[in-house]
């Protein structure tokens, strides 16, 4: 029975990611979004590509949806992998996404509906940001074949104003660079973020031939080919495809400083790149609002350079911007209820009961333990918020190099805070015209960074995460009571996992945590 999709009641199943990296699924009804889970949560694969029973069984408890909502163009993004080379993916029919969903008798009869890869993420920022009127960027690796849009999100409609395609990509730049410096591409590009902080992308690094010397950042421009200077046309090029990786590059650089100085060299070019895209979105789309989409949304560093100089107001990073919180955008194309979703909050996933572990949890910090929440639905996104973290005192010496050996993570990286928003700007120096960072995508210099090491990185700054009484009452409590104990009015938090390994999702996960970790993870108090 072919369903109908037309009245103001629809529910729509979106899909983004899957077969490619990190499958989530969304529920939307109406203007509500009911569900949002993350494939891994459910399988323990991290980055799974693939959906799986348990992960529908959860976003179908809220009805049969009307329409599925994919993520992307099948036929398109089979075009370009011919066009990479890719013959194998291109001609596999059973990536086809028909015929993929197929395999789960809970979606037959469901008809399928496809979006553009870049609209998809632009939706899912647009129509959760409640601005009526915003400029849209998306930097993502590829899309179909887009690898930056600019959009224009006027009245509840998206207009493309800018395209630029593969095999440009700042986006496959970055991922590249991780690659090079023996990381994960599409998983680490965090790591690669924070050991530039350790780096110097003006370090001086001799030509081969002439024996003079260059900046490392301007070196790596020149081997891949990128402008100085740009035009309204091409706003990046580069002179080699760098799907295929550049471990080439400068083979001679291999020491642990060295690395450190190829990574910010990577996030200096990334920085000026973004610059371009800043400048030419505000000569493009006249608006004082800004939302931030696709997966280099996530570098917060560079998202701090947009509250400046470039006349916006307001800027909306929604707290999922990769392909995963594409769900949300492509399902949103199908619903048929006002353009505005409405956006609550990012604790979407699965839900833990019972009350949130205030005392517990409060009693084992002053202790000095570290320890583990698990309670309430679970995030949305990469980064834990508050439902499922480790957490700990900041301050003092020796928190880091723990919570460090917890997670198996290099023991260079420091750990994001969370603070009372009242407090905030007595530690940190926000960037401007930002008051509130509730999703931690934005980094602050800490007054104060000797005195809580564990979230200052080597450059002074610190990925913050405010907390108000709106935004999460219990989370907020918790703050506040620790602030009546300590003096401290943060904590620090970091994703309640293990290098390499999903988050956290349900009861036997938080369990399994403590028996393997030795560390107490508390679902309720």
């Amino acid at each position: 029975m072919i369903r109908s999709y037309t009245n103001n009641n629809t529910t729509v199943l979106g899909i983004a990611g899957a077969l490619n990296h990190d499958a989530a699924v969304s529920i939307i009804q109406g203007s509500d979004i009911k569900f949002a889970g993350h494939a891994e949560r459910y399988s323990k694969i991290k980055n799974d590509p693939l959906l799986n029973t348990e992960l529908l069984r959860d976003a179908l408890q809220y009805g049969t949806p009307d329409v599925i909502a994919w993520y992307e163009n099948p036929w398109k993004k089979k075009t370009r992998q011919l066009y990479a080379g890719q013959y194998a993916t291109a001609f596999d029919r059973d990536e086809l996404p028909k015929r993929y969903l197929q395999q789960f008798p809970e979606l037959k009869g469901i008809p399928i509906k496809y979006q553009d890869h870049h609209y998809t993420h632009a939706a899912s920022g647009y129509h959760t940001s409640g601005f009526v009127n915003a400029a849209v960027i998306v930097i993502d690796s590829i899309g179909e074949w887009e690898t930056v849009t600019i959009w224009q999100g006027s009245g509840g409609t998206l207009s493309k104003v800018y395209s630029q395609g593969y095999p440009h990509s700042l986006g496959l730049f970055y991922s590249a660079m991780t690659q090079r410096l023996g990381l994960k591409p599409q998983e680490d590009e965090y790591v690669l973020m924070g050991m530039a902080a350790y780096g110097d992308a003006n370090r001086p690094h001799k030509l081969p031939f002439s024996g003079k010397s260059k900046p490392l950042y301007s070196q790596i421009m020149n081997e891949l080919g990128i402008k100085e200077n740009w035009d309204e046309k091409t706003i990046i090029t580069f002179n080699k495809n760098l799907h295929r990786g550049c471990n080439w590059l400068f083979p001679n650089l291999n020491s642990e400083q060295d690395l450190f100085d190829l990574a910010a060299a990577t996030q200096h070019i990334y920085e000026m790149m973004f610059d371009r895209i800043l400048k030419h979105t505000k000569n493009l789309v006249h608006s004082t609002n800004l939302v931030l989409m696709g997966g280099c949304a996530l570098n917060c560093t560079a998202n701090s350079i947009a509250t400046a100089n470039y006349g916006f107001d307001n800027v909306w990073i929604m707290p999922n911007p990769g392909d995963a919180g594409s769900c949300i955008g492509v399902a949103q194309k199908f619903n048929k209820a006002d353009w505005n979703l409405n956006w609550k909050t990012p604790y979407l996933g699965y839900n833990i009961e019972g009350d949130y572990p205030v005392e517990k949890t409060l009693e084992t910090l002053l202790k000095g333990e570290i320890v583990g929440i698990a309670n309430g639905r679970a995030e949305f996104g990469p980064r834990a918020l508050g439902n499922r973290t480790l957490t700990s005192d900041p301050r003092g010496p020796g928190v880091k190099d723990k919570m460090n050996e917890i997670k198996r993570r290099q023991k260079f990286r420091p750990f994001a805070p969370m603070i009372l928003e009242e407090d905030v700007h007595e530690y940190f120096e926000m960037p401007e015209n930002i008051t509130q960072s509730p999703y931690m995508q934005f980094i602050a210099k800490c007054k104060y960074p000797k005195e809580f090491p564990a979230i200052t990185h080597i450059d002074g700054t610190s990925r913050v995460q405010t907390v108000n009484q709106l935004q999460h009452p219990d989370l907020y409590m918790l703050l506040s009571s620790f602030k009546e104990e300590t003096g401290c009015p943060m904590l620090v938090n970091t994703s309640l996992n293990i290098k390499g390994k999903p988050i956290v999702n349900d009861e036997q996960d938080a369990r399994d945590f403590t028996k393997h970790y030795d560390v107490k993870v508390f679902t309720s108090d």
